[in-house]
């Protein structure tokens, strides 16, 4: 209840200035990232583009050893009709007639285009496996150089982190210290304002007669809303809450305007 009344006893004005200092620390905050610049989504794509060689490989590794069963298999299917061969050799040595002697040749014949045909799958079989032999070893070639990469993104995103780490834990807290002298409403505003911003900037100050996100142009009446402080005033082009420049503790810069050129008199022409 306490917290409730002394939000209700802040003032407009009290409550801008919090928010404007709130802008401050995380403008701050917003440079230190972009002083990392791009180097945390470089780490993070190097990342993902790791597990899909990752992926890759073990998927080809898993039709390699498809592709050798496949071979062995066929290999093994010619040994059983090698020995059935084998077998009818035996055979027609002891046959009887011409019709038992032609069924074992027919037999025969069956059984070597039965071979023959497991040879062509696995001279089949074999090409493809060195073919995927070899988009397996370039997927790990590839593996390798980007794990040699993000190793070096990594140690040159934490050199920087830890150089900027303090600084911005200093500043969170700060911003975490000035949050509860906002109203609830106001601050939730700001934050949806200042995340669909593309500078980051949820409040900003009036300046030369003009919104210090946009620029452009405030007018007259408007402005001396905003410098009343009674409430809470956004542009109606940018959609961003407003300051006066004075409560914002920024000095207007004065243009001096340039001096009124002289008129050369002109001589009385005499008679």
């Amino acid at each position: 209840m306490a917290d409730k009344k002394n939000e209700k006893e802040r003032s407009v004005e009290d409550r801008l200035k919090s928010l404007y200092q709130l802008q401050t620390i995380l403008s701050e905050i917003d440079r230190i990232k972009i002083l990392r610049g791009e180097l945390p989504n470089e780490v993070k794509d190097r990342e993902d583009e790791i597990v899909r060689y990752q992926t890759r490989i073990k998927k080809f590794e898993e039709e390699l050893k498809a592709l050798n069963a496949e071979v062995s298999k066929n290999r093994g299917e010619i040994e059983t009709r090698k020995q059935k061969l084998a077998h009818y050799e035996e055979q027609i040595a002891n046959v009887e007639n011409n019709r038992q002697y032609s069924y074992l040749e027919k037999e025969k014949e069956f059984e070597n285009l039965e071979i023959e045909l497991c040879e062509k799958h696995i001279r089949d079989a074999q090409a493809k496996i060195e073919v995927k032999q070899a988009e397996i070893d370039r997927a790990r070639e590839e593996l390798t150089d980007n794990e040699h990469i993000l190793e070096q993104k990594r140690q040159e995103l934490e050199s920087i982190v830890s150089e900027t780490k303090e600084q911005e834990e200093k500043l969170l807290q700060e911003a975490k210290n000035i949050e509860p002298e906002i109203d609830d409403y106001t601050l939730a505003a700001f934050k949806r304002i200042r995340k669909n911003a593309r500078n980051g900037l949820g409040i900003v100050a009036v300046q030369r007669d003009a919104c210090g996100g946009c620029f452009n142009r405030i007018p007259p009446q408007r402005q001396l809303e905003i410098k009343m402080h009674k409430k809470v005033i956004v542009c109606e082009y940018c959609g961003r809450i407003m300051i006066d420049g004075a409560l914002a503790g920024i000095e207007e810069e004065v243009v001096e305007a340039p001096a009124p050129k002289k008129r050369a008199s002109r001589a009385k022409k005499t008679v």
